[in-house]
């Protein structure tokens, strides 16, 4: 049973279907149910993906299955998955649209093809009544533009570090901001100081495993069992004592995306 020094954790973002986890995929579940992180919500890259993911999500309860085309992938993603992705989504028991978003780090970045996928899943996630699981590199402004112009105030910015006016401004809109191993390293000093003010209500933990690893891990495959240390990092860093800490982030990831008690 979980204790108050080792509470119940969600990882809101995780790529537990990863090939680079396949090896001993069984090992990293078992660890992460151990450390009491007692869901895994896991978004989709690519439509090519999605059947492996929804197999690994049928097979294990604590895995919950998003739908969606990430940024990073554009040049493979068709008009054809993106309107297979709204069969998807009508079929299946997704708990959120997503990985999507905007990424214009990239070489090159074709940013009006980034934001017609953009523009349709944030159409999707509306029409099916889900939230929204959002990437934003070096395109926070135009995310926030387009979440306006979508109408659709209900999801999660993953991975955040943006600045603080633009985190304000993405919860007065309804948005979650979820935080994972780039806070735990000593340099992240900005990113530390807006952590500690947020309001605990719209704090998110998550790893992004297999890539993002903790400080205490540097270069290392991430695994959804190192949540613990990103919770005990951000709890380092808030006036709120650990188990408040996780039991708010745990009960906003239950909200956003309606996972059981």
């Amino acid at each position: 049973m979980p204790s108050k020094s080792n509470p119940v954790l969600i990882d809101c973002h995780v790529h537990t279907d990863d090939l680079r986890l396949m090896p001993d995929r069984q090992d990293v579940l078992d660890a992460a149910r151990k450390n009491h992180v007692v869901a895994q919500i896991v978004p989709a890259v690519s439509q090519q993906h999605w059947p492996r993911l929804k197999q690994l999500c049928d097979a294990n309860e604590d895995l919950h299955a998003c739908y969606g085309l990430h940024p990073c992938f554009y040049p493979e993603h068709t008009d054809e998955h993106v309107q297979e992705l709204a069969r998807w989504l009508g079929r299946e028991q997704a708990v959120a649209v997503g990985e999507c978003g905007l990424d214009y780090a990239m070489a090159g970045a074709d940013k009006a093809q980034q934001q017609h996928l953009f523009a349709a899943q944030l159409a999707y996630a509306r029409e099916f009544s889900l939230p929204i699981v959002i990437h934003a590199v070096k395109a926070v402004e135009d995310v926030i533009r387009m979440i306006r112009a979508s109408g659709h105030y209900r999801g999660m910015v993953h991975s955040f570090n943006g600045s603080a006016q633009q985190a304000s401004r993405l919860i007065d809109l309804g948005y979650s901001l979820g935080f994972g191993g780039a806070v735990t390293y000593p340099r992240a000093k900005r990113l530390q100081a807006m952590v500690a003010d947020l309001p605990l209500d719209a704090i998110l933990l998550e790893t992004d495993a297999p890539d993002q690893p903790p400080s205490i891990y540097p270069s290392q495959r991430n695994e959804p069992a190192y949540l613990v240390d990103i919770w005990q990092s951000i709890s380092s860093l808030r006036p709120e004592d650990p188990e408040t800490v996780a039991q708010v982030t745990t009960a906003n990831a239950r909200k956003l995306f309606k996972l059981p008690d």
